[in-house]
């Protein structure tokens, strides 16, 4: 009988498994800076995974959610229970990673556990790109190996950047399963009625994922500007992910926000020749 994988080799199969560019993308980090941004990745996937299922009654999805608290709390006391976690114990203690960033992640993911998310208001739809995608942030900018004050700044505004953006190329397939990320306040001012599928009907639509769109554009630029005061080498991942997802952005806009066409995403081409210009920096 052939022994387990180890704890790394694990969640970098569940990385490579998942199809994600998440996986080659980090490989222009260090191995063991690479291996927990793997572990963050695979703890990410497993929550997200518990909160995205369906067919789960909410109850389940919460006290499913709920051990992942606890076994997240109890790395902090050194203990594990199985590969993810060993390797989540690994990045914490080479990296200072901190307690309330996963906390903050699970409790994102049970915002989307429950209820539908239906055209929240603009405060609860910052706070859920904060949990979703700013906390991930806070934890990679450390294994990057930058826990500065403007590499937070970093964290904040590129995890929403990048969480708008998703928002704005995924509005057609949320829709198709009842939910609807865009703010309450900009479907008001455009009469849209706060219905995933009215909302897609709506002529008016793409003037209200334009104005999405500008907030996006403009937490890439605070984050452009916040990484302008990191260490260049340590903010190398954090560009590649920003230049990865920006450009979807002109790209919608050129679509007219139309979710009747095929799901936006870069070429494989560019993320290659973004990765190459990145590493020769």
């Amino acid at each position: 009988m052939s022994a387990p994988p180890s704890p790394s080799a694990y969640v970098t199969a569940l990385v490579k498994a998942s199809g994600t560019s998440f996986y080659h993308g980090m490989k222009i980090l260090p191995p063991p800076r690479r291996e927990a941004m793997y572990a963050i990745y695979a703890f990410c996937r497993v929550v997200d995974d518990i909160a995205d299922d369906d067919t789960v009654p909410f109850a389940e999805k919460r006290a499913a959610l709920d051990s992942w608290r606890t076994r997240i709390a109890a790395l902090y006391n050194g203990q594990t229970d199985g590969p993810i976690t060993l390797a989540l114990l690994d990045a914490v203690q080479k990296f200072d990673l901190r307690l309330s960033d996963f906390q903050d992640i699970i409790d994102g993911m049970e915002m989307d556990a429950g209820d539908p998310i239906i055209a929240p208001s603009l405060s609860a739809l910052d706070l859920y790109c904060d949990r979703v995608a700013s906390a991930v942030g806070r934890l990679s900018v450390h294994v990057f190996g930058d826990s500065s004050a403007p590499a937070q700044d970093v964290a904040h505004a590129l995890g929403r950047g990048l969480q708008l953006t998703n928002i704005l190329r995924d509005v057609g397939e949320d829709a198709a399963r009842g939910r609807l990320y865009l703010p309450r306040e900009f479907l008001e001012e455009a009469a849209i009625p706060p219905d995933p599928q009215a909302a897609l009907a709506s002529p008016a639509l793409p003037q209200v994922c334009a104005r999405l769109a500008a907030m996006a554009e403009q937490q890439f630029a605070l984050a452009d500007a916040a990484m302008a005061r990191c260490n260049p080498r340590a903010m190398r991942p954090a560009r590649l992910m920003q230049a990865s997802y920006r450009p979807l952005l002109a790209i919608l806009r050129r679509q007219n926000f139309n979710y009747a066409a095929p799901r936006v995403k870069l070429p494989a081409w560019r993320k290659l020749v973004l990765a190459a210009r990145l590493l020769a920096a």
